[in-house]
Protein backbone atom coordinates (compact mmCIF):
# COMPACT_ATOMS: atom_id res chain seq x y z
CA UNK A 1 0.00 0.00 0.00
CA UNK A 2 2.78 2.29 0.92
CA UNK A 3 4.25 2.07 -3.04
CA UNK A 4 1.07 2.46 -4.50
CA UNK A 5 0.45 5.70 -2.26
CA UNK A 6 3.94 6.92 -3.15
CA UNK A 7 3.32 5.88 -7.05
CA UNK A 8 0.17 9.03 -6.51
CA UNK A 9 2.18 11.43 -4.81
CA UNK A 10 4.18 11.24 -7.28
CA UNK A 11 2.10 11.10 -10.38
CA UNK A 12 0.42 14.27 -8.38
CA UNK A 13 3.29 16.04 -8.64
CA UNK A 14 3.91 15.08 -12.05
CA UNK A 15 0.50 16.88 -13.15
CA UNK A 16 1.10 19.83 -10.92
CA UNK A 17 4.08 20.73 -12.68
CA UNK A 18 2.36 19.71 -15.84
CA UNK A 19 -0.53 21.99 -15.19
CA UNK A 20 2.27 24.87 -14.48
CA UNK A 21 4.10 24.64 -17.41
CA UNK A 22 0.77 24.10 -19.77
CA UNK A 23 2.55 20.56 -20.86
CA UNK A 24 0.05 19.81 -22.73
CA UNK A 25 2.36 15.81 -24.07
CA UNK A 26 2.44 15.33 -20.34
CA UNK A 27 -1.30 16.24 -19.01
CA UNK A 28 -2.46 14.42 -22.13
CA UNK A 29 -0.05 10.92 -20.39
CA UNK A 30 -1.64 11.84 -17.17
CA UNK A 31 -5.78 12.44 -18.18
CA UNK A 32 -8.04 9.38 -18.81
CA UNK A 33 -9.89 10.01 -22.59
CA UNK A 34 -13.02 9.61 -19.98
CA UNK A 35 -12.28 12.86 -17.92
CA UNK A 36 -14.82 14.39 -15.75
CA UNK A 37 -13.75 17.59 -14.10
CA UNK A 38 -16.34 19.94 -12.50
CA UNK A 39 -14.90 23.51 -11.85
CA UNK A 40 -15.15 26.01 -9.50
CA UNK A 41 -18.69 27.18 -11.58
CA UNK A 42 -20.20 23.63 -11.54
CA UNK A 43 -19.26 23.66 -15.40
CA UNK A 44 -18.35 19.63 -16.46
CA UNK A 45 -15.33 19.70 -18.50
CA UNK A 46 -13.45 16.64 -20.31
CA UNK A 47 -9.67 15.84 -21.38
CA UNK A 48 -10.31 17.60 -24.69
CA UNK A 49 -11.60 21.06 -22.86
CA UNK A 50 -8.56 20.73 -20.48
CA UNK A 51 -6.19 20.17 -23.09
CA UNK A 52 -7.56 23.09 -25.11
CA UNK A 53 -7.31 25.90 -22.37
CA UNK A 54 -3.27 24.57 -21.55
CA UNK A 55 -2.96 24.50 -25.57
CA UNK A 56 -4.29 27.81 -26.04
CA UNK A 57 -2.89 30.03 -23.15
CA UNK A 58 -6.43 30.52 -22.00
CA UNK A 59 -6.06 28.51 -18.77
CA UNK A 60 -2.38 29.56 -16.84
CA UNK A 61 -0.86 28.27 -13.63
CA UNK A 62 1.39 30.64 -11.70
CA UNK A 63 0.75 28.63 -8.25
CA UNK A 64 -0.21 25.33 -7.04
CA UNK A 65 0.88 24.74 -3.02
CA UNK A 66 -0.66 21.81 -1.88
CA UNK A 67 -0.98 20.79 1.67
CA UNK A 68 -3.39 18.62 3.59
CA UNK A 69 -3.70 15.77 0.94
CA UNK A 70 -5.68 12.54 1.96
CA UNK A 71 -5.20 9.22 -0.52
CA UNK A 72 -7.80 6.37 -0.54
CA UNK A 73 -6.80 3.50 -2.34
CA UNK A 74 -9.90 1.43 -3.70
CA UNK A 75 -8.35 -1.86 -6.08
CA UNK A 76 -6.94 0.01 -9.33
CA UNK A 77 -8.55 3.51 -8.05
CA UNK A 78 -7.14 6.15 -5.34
CA UNK A 79 -9.52 9.07 -4.83
CA UNK A 80 -6.75 12.25 -3.63
CA UNK A 81 -8.24 14.87 -1.54
CA UNK A 82 -6.15 17.96 -0.86
CA UNK A 83 -6.06 21.28 -0.01
CA UNK A 84 -4.39 23.65 -2.71
CA UNK A 85 -3.53 27.09 -2.49
CA UNK A 86 -3.72 28.30 -6.64
CA UNK A 87 -3.18 31.22 -8.76
CA UNK A 88 -2.81 32.11 -12.27
CA UNK A 89 -5.33 33.18 -15.15
CA UNK A 90 -7.99 32.28 -16.87
CA UNK A 91 -9.22 33.87 -19.93
CA UNK A 92 -6.74 36.99 -18.68
CA UNK A 93 -8.56 37.48 -15.51
CA UNK A 94 -6.00 36.62 -12.93
CA UNK A 95 -7.40 34.41 -10.25
CA UNK A 96 -5.97 33.39 -6.83
CA UNK A 97 -7.59 31.03 -3.99
CA UNK A 98 -7.62 28.59 -0.86
CA UNK A 99 -9.30 25.25 -2.46
CA UNK A 100 -10.07 22.09 -1.93
CA UNK A 101 -9.72 19.55 -5.12
CA UNK A 102 -10.51 15.59 -5.26
CA UNK A 103 -8.97 13.79 -8.43
CA UNK A 104 -9.80 9.91 -8.99
CA UNK A 105 -6.80 8.35 -10.39
CA UNK A 106 -6.99 4.86 -12.12
CA UNK A 107 -4.36 2.67 -13.39
CA UNK A 108 -4.21 0.55 -16.04
CA UNK A 109 -1.59 -1.92 -17.55
CA UNK A 110 -1.92 0.40 -20.87
CA UNK A 111 -1.41 3.84 -19.39
CA UNK A 112 -0.56 3.35 -15.89
CA UNK A 113 -2.31 5.98 -13.13
CA UNK A 114 -4.48 8.65 -14.92
CA UNK A 115 -6.93 11.16 -13.65
CA UNK A 116 -10.36 9.88 -14.40
CA UNK A 117 -12.45 12.55 -12.25
CA UNK A 118 -12.02 15.56 -10.59
CA UNK A 119 -13.58 18.59 -8.84
CA UNK A 120 -12.46 21.39 -7.52
CA UNK A 121 -14.19 24.18 -5.02
CA UNK A 122 -13.10 27.28 -2.96
CA UNK A 123 -12.36 27.33 0.72
CA UNK A 124 -14.60 30.07 2.33
CA UNK A 125 -12.73 32.45 4.21
CA UNK A 126 -13.29 32.70 7.53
Amino acid sequence: MADIEQQIIAAEEQLQQAMLASDVTALDGLIAAELIFTNPLGQVLGKDDDLAAHRSGVMRFTRIAPSERQIRLVGNVAIVSVRVQMAGSYADTPFAGDLRATRVWHRTEAAGWQVVAGQISPIPQG
